[in-house]
């Protein structure tokens, strides 16, 4: 935290992140939750940058760098988790949760902490338990061997 952060902490107002810098922050997350992006991960990503309307038009590394913002504010990468909360459009929450859990379940194996990431993420984005069970349901049929 810099000078002017400390000094001005709570008398400054915050721009808001908005929904599409939130959505690939959520998605980062998930991504790296075990601490590494790997290339499988990567091209996942890459793929929802390239189909998502939200990111239409939009410049890769600004929305990135918008992102990282957004873990600057809250100090670190676990807490910026909460900004997720932010997140205005349903449609946006929901598709975050849906393609979060995608993400998570595409490597073939879901760790502890994507299976705990995703619950907080059902938790912040206010995603009901049939959506939930219903995204998992799908997702499981996909992903079948």
């Amino acid at each position: 935290m810099g000078l002017l952060s400390k000094m001005t902490k709570g008398v400054t107002p915050q721009k808001k992140a908005t929904d599409d810098v939130l959505l690939l922050h959520g998605l980062m997350l998930m991504a790296g939750s075990d601490g590494v992006i790997e290339d499988a991960e990567w091209d996942v990503l890459k793929s929802y940058w390239f189909t998502l309307p939200e990111f239409k038009g939009k410049i890769f590394d600004d929305v990135l760098n918008e992102a990282n913002k957004v873990v600057s504010r809250y100090g670190d990468l676990q807490e910026s988790i909460k900004a997720l909360s932010d997140i205005e459009t349903e449609a946006v929450r929901k598709k975050l949760f849906v393609l979060a859990a995608d993400l998570a379940m595409s490597s073939g194996d879901v760790d502890e902490n994507e299976d705990k990431l995703l619950e907080t993420m059902q938790r912040l984005l206010n995603i009901d338990d049939a959506l939930a069970t219903k995204t998992i349901e799908v997702l499981t049929i996909k992903y079948a061997l």
